[in-house]
């Protein structure tokens, strides 16, 4: 069931959010070579928790981290750990903020040193597709005008586009109804109304649209070892 958010609720989902952007300036002041995954862990773990939230990931479904930390080839949900990051990677990161029951859901993706022009136009054309669902959210239009603007704009590039996994609604929860996937789906798709909020997430690869889940089951890399 798609649940409609009050102005109230949405003011609160707004807070939460703007922790997280804040959590995201301040992971992106220390981020450089040398740091592991896990030091990208404890910075916004305790940015969040010193400003009365929590990191909703944290014990969802198991998952033992407070942040989802991608590294190149890593598609999402990489858990941080020893990996030490180095001049070249591209760096997805993940993070969910629960203040006082309102969740909120964003994604950004940093390059580490000087990165190769492959992975430039990857977070350049990414970020694109992201602006081209925004621009189809609107009340009176359906989801899938959502994803065909992500999935037509990263097939410009013969990017490849993961299926198994989509944006969602957020707010109450950590995903809630409607999917929003970022591929042209099929039947009838939910019509977007006020008072929705949702997480439009564009996974995008230079190689194919096939993915692989690391037997930690949570880490999804791109099956032939493209950028993601």
């Amino acid at each position: 069931m798609i649940r409609i958010k009050s102005k109230q609720d949405i003011a609160g989902i707004r807070d939460s959010g703007a922790i997280l952007a804040e959590t995201f300036v301040e992971i992106k002041k220390h981020i450089s070579s040398g740091m592991t995954t896990k030091d990208i862990d404890d910075i916004a773990r305790e940015f969040v928790l010193a400003r009365g939230a929590k990191p909703a990931e944290l014990g969802y479904m198991g998952y033992p981290a407070s942040i989802c930390v991608s590294v190149n080839e890593e598609v999402i949900h990489g858990i941080p750990g020893k990996r030490v990051l180095k001049d070249g990677d591209i760096v997805s990161m993940d993070f969910c903020v629960d203040l006082k029951g309102y969740i909120s859901d964003s994604t950004i993706t940093v390059g580490i040193g000087k990165i190769s022009p492959e992975a430039q136009q990857l977070m350049k054309v990414t970020e694109e597709c992201l602006y081209k669902g925004i621009e189809r959210a609107v009340a009176g239009n359906r989801v899938i005008d959502i994803s065909r603007a992500v999935f037509v704009h990263a097939k410009k590039y013969n990017y490849g586009v993961v299926r198994e996994y989509c944006g969602h609604g957020v707010g109450f929860a950590m995903h809630e109804e409607p999917s929003v996937p970022n591929f042209i789906t099929r039947g009838i798709s939910p019509r977007l109304r006020d008072g929705m909020v949702i997480a439009i997430e564009p996974m995008i690869m230079i190689g194919s649209d096939e993915i692989d889940v690391l037997e930690d089951d949570w880490t999804v890399v791109t099956a032939d070892n493209s950028l993601a």
